[in-house]
């Protein structure tokens, strides 16, 4: 089962409004593709939230498009930026990549980037999301929380000392 962002969103607010947060924290974040092989790729990329989803933007021909071609599923780590006590949480998304090739549809996603600034010719992915994470610290506990569509928002809190873990419901 997958869901759109807008969907995500809708399904829980402050929790995505947190995770795009990261996202739009810095430009560049880290995506794992699969290579032809099933081994493992990660590469750089640039994300950016419109029209209530999140898109995956690439150079034509690059190989994490092709990865996505051949199979869509993909998990995008947030760029964790400087030393900063983990303000903010490290943040996880995995879903399927669904590509858009329809003219008027690039033509629209290119037309609403900052500056103009779109190659003419490039790979455009659409997120379906399959599972959200985000870690953080809320001392003395890490947190973890957990989404995934059709369940509710999962948070399971760790003592940092007696490695006791509490989940909520």
């Amino acid at each position: 089962m997958t869901e759109s962002w807008a969907d995500f969103r809708a399904a829980q607010p402050d929790f995505s409004d947190a995770v795009r947060r990261r996202f739009e924290d810095f430009t560049h974040h880290v995506l794992g593709t699969l290579r032809a092989d099933g081994s493992p790729r990660l590469t750089g990329l640039e994300t950016a939230f419109r029209e209530g989803e999140l898109w995956l933007g690439m150079m034509t021909g690059s190989r994490k498009a092709l990865d996505l071609r051949r199979d869509p599923r993909f998990s995008l780590y947030a760029n964790p930026g400087p030393d900063t006590g983990m303000g903010g949480g490290d943040v996880r998304v995995s879903g399927r990549a669904v590509e858009v090739t329809a003219p008027d549809e690039l033509a629209r996603y290119a037309a609403g980037a900052p500056g103009g600034e779109v190659p003419e010719r490039f790979h455009l992915f659409r997120a379906e999301l399959t599972e959200v994470m985000r870690v953080h610290i809320d001392d003395p506990h890490i947190v973890f929380e957990v989404w995934r569509p059709g369940q509710a928002l999962r948070t399971i809190r760790r003592g940092n000392e007696d490695s006791t873990l509490y989940e909520d419901h």
